[in-house]
């Protein structure tokens, strides 16, 4: 009895410390914790396998932005390459090679109040560990430039969604065969 009430009042401790509001996310702090409290762990957030491993809670990272208004984007308008709308609001989106940041992948660059969510890819981020960060303006996307950030992965995505995606496109670039290829010698 006493292990459920402590774990009771550490559930309680973390949902109160994080504003968690549901189970899931009480239960995705408390992997988090565990990974910044014990280091590298596989994270298991959701039913889908296999998922990325986790290589530590931070990493530098080199960072660019890109706009829907750029001209080699403008064919895409606002949509993503995952299908959604792109974000700029408290969650922003990001693009990345999806076999380094699976899609769905979540993270946090210090300093900032925002999450971003990788839901888009370009050709010149694949082989890469570069994460392009989405800007609404191109005067936005100017001013950001290339930066060495400081981000916390939150949440892996799923390389089985990513490869759910690339797949039907693997024949139209070499950019995307290159990432489906990466992705199926990980799983």
């Amino acid at each position: 009895m006493r292990i459920f009430r402590n774990v009771f009042v550490f559930l309680a401790v973390i949902t109160a410390t994080t504003g968690c509001s549901t189970m899931t996310t009480v239960t995705d702090s408390v992997g988090s914790f565990v990974g910044n409290f014990f280091g590298s762990f596989e994270l298991v957030g959701s039913s889908e396998k296999p998922v990325a491993r986790r290589h530590g809670p931070r990493r530098t990272v080199r960072t660019t932005a890109y706009s829907h208004r750029e001209s080699d984007s403008l064919k895409y308008g606002v949509k993503t390459a995952a299908g959604t709308n792109l974000k700029y609001g408290r969650v922003r989106s990001a693009a990345a090679d999806w076999s380094v940041y699976p899609v769905g992948t979540v993270f946090k660059i210090d300093g900032e109040p925002y999450l971003y969510e990788v839901d888009d890819y370009g050709s010149a981020l694949v082989g890469t560990q570069t994460i392009d960060i989405y800007k609404p303006t191109m005067s936005a996307m100017r001013s950001w430039g290339v930066r060495n950030v400081d981000i916390e992965i939150l949440r892996w995505g799923s390389y089985e969604r990513s490869l759910t995606i690339l797949e039907p496109r693997t024949h139209k670039a070499s950019h995307v065969r290159q990432m489906a290829n990466s992705i199926r010698r990980k799983i």
